[in-house]
């Protein structure tokens, strides 16, 4: 039976809210409570709940990156956020939950979600998942399904809460919304100094103890066991996350080197997280000079045993790292990117290098050198001629007016290197150390004669290479960029063995001499299994390699080998820097990759696959809870307006939004030196001004579709300014100190925050307005927010990895454009006048 169109009835959520009556006057549910109570505006819950969701889900990214592999980032947040949008849409349908007081249902969450989360930390963490097992082992997918449901119950709870905040509490969005921003700012910027202290494992335990505080405020004279349960939970989690080294490690995937499988009973001398990536050093059995170092739970690199003499370095003869010293003369000067062992400091060292600069990511691998296998390492890293630096390599470069003989990419095939995967950052390995402008600007930083090497393992290099080819192409391109019209005589190409059959690629701004090429060559004959594969020998091959024929070929034959070729190797440029992605996502999905039967490239699209099933996944979760209510409570939704309108409003928000600030992180890594700080910075800023736009969002309450254009006019002009503006001008500020680019920063985002935190708000207003199911409509409007912020986060990266960041930065202002149109076409009633009754 259809609904009676008469006046509300006696529920509290059939109540017309108007925008002058005071929700806190407005009569509670028999039984719960006294009429004209006051009732807690929910503030401190809201902060607190979105501080730990943020931290819970930051947290858990670096917690999969170890456990499983980097591309798994996507899955778990995707799965966090759509727990968020889902509390949002049962809240919508359920009665049992829509009829609660909000203090109690959000008590009641807040207490749960505290019990959940270290269990669900405990799942994670000891069930090993096996993902080259998950198409032919049920178990494995049995695992897969249990480690998400654990990871999105504890999201789930902090969905109903929030959307319980917001659906009764609609009048005061605009604080709201601001303290959800603020939480969820504050909490990413203290991840960083969480993950140093108390370790990742460690901030998922807080997360927890903050939704026990949370419940102990909100369950205050409503619920004395649920404040026993979020007091006791609070603390006990407290106490484990202060002593990290008593929470369970988590147990990687059988096929990385720090799995039981692998590691066995391998003493680890070294073990601690940060930022970047996980750290671990494992003595070598049966061999006590070399210690093997693992990144994320897989090996990396190696600290060897060096006593400081010449003699102990030998082994760098006639070696992979002997062969750019073949092209220079004694006495260079060195800049290692990538020092992580110090391997290529001992050879730069071995070969008579007057002074090497060594740039390595992350601290901890750093703090080796320096600190706790200082001696074992011959104090490398405290040579009079070796200066070691803790610092991005393409950021230090930049604001390094210094001159090298030999710029030095070591082996970078570190997934890691990069990464800033977090709350929306969704990057698939992006990394601007090998783009067209890495190289236009290295180059310039040489010496005349001087050489930019590129060291690279290839799983397949002599049949089907793509990472040494995709960087031949790209440096073809930059030489042909800096006016050179001959750029095959300015590159050498060669491989030798290594840990991985690797390549070296030599590239210099003038022409190698036929001398240099040939003390090469002769060289490579003192290296079993070495080769030089361009320049070539005369006379040609019959057949050309890949590499030889990037160089060789010219116009419509080099288009017709790129588009012939079982990868993607065409140049990367700045705008869209994914090295790795070889495989489009047409070829990935419905394509037949092709691979050698015999020997399989596992490493090929799988993440574009990883991201397409993702987005196939969340965009019918979505759909599914977005239609529920069309089912569950079709006789109130029948009755509610202008849904289409509404729900491509959230959507628009939800998308833009992740569109934006996916973008403007990429935007300034390179300006603030380091991806960390990239990613900290710039989601705090955007957070915290966000939150400051919904606050001062109630001044527009009287002009809501004036306020909209403006908004939009405002947003169209900063998209110009950070397409074309910000480059220049970071340039101007890349030599300044960090506090001053920083603060540079800050202000650029600070309008951009102010924009886009006042849509949220804006909306939830108009349709407050609209109908007397507003607790409904407001639940299911964020959920319709929630999974389409999902979908959001990985669209930005499919479409920044096919057409651009700047592309995307346009996309964004034309989804916030449909959204704004399909919003003003909701008349928006006249205030009424205040009740006497009320």
């Amino acid at each position: 039976m259809g609904r009676s169109k008469g006046p509300p009835g006696p529920h509290r959520e059939d109540v017309a809210l108007d925008p002058l009556i005071s929700e806190d006057l407005i009569p509670s549910p028999a039984g719960r409570g006294p009429a004209n109570e006051p009732r807690p505006s929910f503030l401190v819950e809201t902060f607190l709940v979105a501080f730990a969701a943020i931290v819970l889900e930051i947290a858990m990214t670096r917690i999969f990156s170890f456990k499983l592999y980097y591309y798994f980032t996507y899955l778990i947040l995707g799965i966090a956020m759509l727990g968020l949008g889902t509390g949002g849409a049962l809240l919508a349908v359920h009665p049992a939950l829509r009829n609660q007081s909000p203090q109690r249902l959000i008590a009641r969450c807040c207490a749960g979600a505290a019990v959940v989360v270290p269990l669900t930390y405990a799942v994670i963490a000891l069930v090993q998942l096996n993902v080259s097992d998950l198409t032919s082992s049920a178990g494995e997918l049995g695992k897969l399904f249990l480690i998400c449901f654990s990871l999105f119950s504890p999201f789930l709870l902090v969905g109903i809460v929030l959307a319980s905040i917001f659906g009764s509490r609609a009048a005061d969005m605009n604080r709201l919304y601001f303290v959800d921003l603020l939480g969820a700012g504050i909490g990413c910027g203290l991840c960083v100094p969480l993950f140093l202290t108390v370790t990742p494992p460690g901030a998922v335990l807080v997360g927890g103890a903050v939704l026990g505080v949370a419940a102990v405020h909100c369950a205050r004279g409503v619920s004395r066991p649920l404040v026993a349960v979020g007091a006791v939970s609070a603390l006990l989690l407290a106490v484990l996350a202060v002593f990290p080294s008593s929470i369970p490690q988590p147990v990687p995937d059988r096929h990385k080197t720090m799995s039981p499988q692998r590691h066995g009973n391998k003493n680890v001398l070294f073990s601690d997280w940060s930022a970047v990536f996980r750290v671990d050093v494992v003595e070598t059995p049966n061999d006590e000079s070399m210690h093997t170092l693992h990144h994320d739970g897989n090996i990396g690199s190696s600290l060897r045993a060096w006593d400081g003499t010449s003699e102990k370095l030998r082994r760098f003869s006639n070696n992979i790292r002997s062969l750019p010293f073949k092209v220079l003369d004694p006495g260079a000067r060195v800049l290692v990117i990538g020092a992580a062992g110090g391997q290529e400091l001992m050879a730069s060292l071995f070969f008579e290098a007057e002074a090497v600069t060594g740039v390595e990511l992350n601290p901890l691998t750093v703090s080796l050198l320096t600190d706790q296998f200082a001696e074992f390492t011959g104090r490398v890293a405290h040579h009079p001629r070796v200066t070691l630096v803790n610092a991005e390599g393409r950021s230090f470069l930049e604001r390094n007016n210094e001159r090298y003989d030999l710029i030095w990419l070591v082996a970078p095939d570190s997934y890691a290197a990069m990464n800033a995967a977090s709350s929306g950052a969704f990057v698939l390995s992006e990394s601007y150390l090998y783009t067209v402008e890495m190289i236009e600007s290295a180059l310039e930083h040489l010496t005349p004669g001087g050489v930019l090497c590129a060291q690279f393992g290839e799983l397949h290099l002599l049949s089907r290479p793509n990472r040494t080819p995709r960087y031949v192409a790209t440096a073809r391109e930059a030489l042909t960029g800096l006016g050179i019209s001959e750029p095959g005589r300015h590159i050498i190409v060669s491989t030798a063995p290594a840990f991985l059959p690797g390549s070296t690629t030599l590239v210099s701004r003038q022409p190698f001499s036929d001398e240099r090429v040939e003390r090469l060559r002769l060289h490579l004959q003192n290296i079993e299994n070495s080769q030089l594969w361009y320049p070539m020998s005369s006379p040609a091959p019959r057949e050309l390699n890949p590499v030889q024929r990037i160089i060789s070929l010219d116009g419509g034959e080099l288009d017709d080998f790129y588009a012939s070729y079982d990868f993607n190797v065409r140049p990367i440029h700045d705008d869209s820097p994914f090295f790795w992605h070889f495989t489009g996502f047409r070829d990935a999905v419905f394509g037949s990759v092709r691979r050698d039967p015999h020997n399989k490239n596992f490493e090929v699209a799988i993440g574009e696959r990883m991201l397409v099933l993702l987005l196939v996944f969340a965009a019918s979760f979505a759909a599914i809870f977005i239609l529920l209510p069309t089912v569950w409570i079709r006789d109130i939704w029948s009755e509610i307006p202008y849904k289409r309108n509404v729900g491509l409003y959230f959507a628009a928000l939800g998308l833009g939004f992740m569109f934006i600030e996916v973008c403007l992180i990429q935007k300034l890594t390179l300006f603030l030196g380091y991806p960390s700080y990239s990613l900290t910075v710039t989601l705090f800023s955007l957070l915290i001004f966000s939150g400051l736009g919904s606050l001062l969002s109630a001044r527009y309450s009287e002009s809501k579709r004036q306020a909209l254009l403006g908004l939009l006019l405002a947003l169209g002009v900063l998209t110009v300014f950070f397409q074309y503006g910000v480059t220049p001008l970071t340039r101007m500020l890349e030599s300044a100190g960090l506090a001053q680019r920083i603060g540079a920063t800050v202000a650029m985002l600070a309008p951009v925050g102010l924009c886009l935190g006042a849509f949220m708000p804006i909306g939830v207003a108009t349709i407050s307005q609209t109908t007397s199911y507003q607790k409904q409509y407001v639940a299911w409007a964020w959920a319709v927010n929630g999974f389409f912020s999902v979908v959001g986060s990985v669209s930005a990266t499919i479409l920044a990895m096919s057409v651009g960041f700047r592309w995307l930065l346009f996309i964004a202002l034309l989804v916030y454009a449909v959204g704004i149109v399909a919003l003003r076409r909701i008349p928006i009633p006249s205030p009424r006048p205040r009740s006497s009754e009320a």
